[in-house]
């Protein structure tokens, strides 16, 4: 697929640092939105973890609900809303889901922290919990089984990038009469930008 354009890459990557000058809670917090094979959508927050001209990486278990959502129907939307930034900014990002490659998903794995790296092993993400502490000697079996190494990757855990095929820039004004910029990739490989009404 077609990599982000130059001037949706720095515009993007303008407010993620703005975002950061802003004070946001959390800049890489983002909504995303899957739906199954029939249609029916689901939607919750996850972490940004890498952008570049390729699409927009976040972490999870191909096991649960999004990962099997994702695997199923390789579709998702995006969210970003940064209300510190400027008069409030939204980035609405549709496109395309691929797995990222072992390497990139081992190197990201082995920055992690140990507690989530541990985490990562004892969640059997989704599935019914029937009580804490259940989930606490599940850590505490990892934990005892990585004690004094380094924790490898669990084979079912792995990045989703995200490759856009239509990304829209949403700025806040007074008297909701927003400026919205909206860039489509065409059918032909090329991209497309108009702006929306509010």
């Amino acid at each position: 697929m077609t990599a982000l354009t130059p001037e949706i890459l720095a515009t993007f990557d303008t407010l993620f640092d703005e975002a950061l000058a802003a004070g946001e809670p959390d800049r890489t917090a983002m909504a995303v939105a899957t739906c199954t094979p029939d249609g029916v959508p689901s939607i919750r927050t996850v972490l940004l973890k890498a952008h570049d001209a390729r699409g927009f990486v976040f972490y999870t278990h191909l096991d649960g609900r999004k990962g099997r959502e994702l695997q199923a129907n390789p579709h998702a939307a995006l969210l970003f809303h940064w209300p510190r930034v400027r008069n409030g900014v939204q980035v609405r990002i549709e496109g395309e889901v691929e797995i990222v490659g072992d390497d990139e998903a081992d190197a990201y794995f082995a920055s992690r922290p140990r507690g989530s790296q541990i985490g990562a092993w004892a969640s059997r993400q989704s599935e019914t919990l029937d009580a804490h502490a259940t989930f606490e000697a599940r850590l505490a079996r990892f934990e005892a089984e990585f004690e004094g190494r380094a924790v490898p990757r669990p084979p079912r855990w792995t990045g989703f990038r995200v490759r856009p095929r239509a990304v829209e820039f949403w700025f806040g004004a007074q008297y909701r009469l927003h400026e919205r910029h909206l860039y489509e990739l065409g059918d032909a490989g090329g991209w497309t930008q108009r702006m929306l009404y509010p």
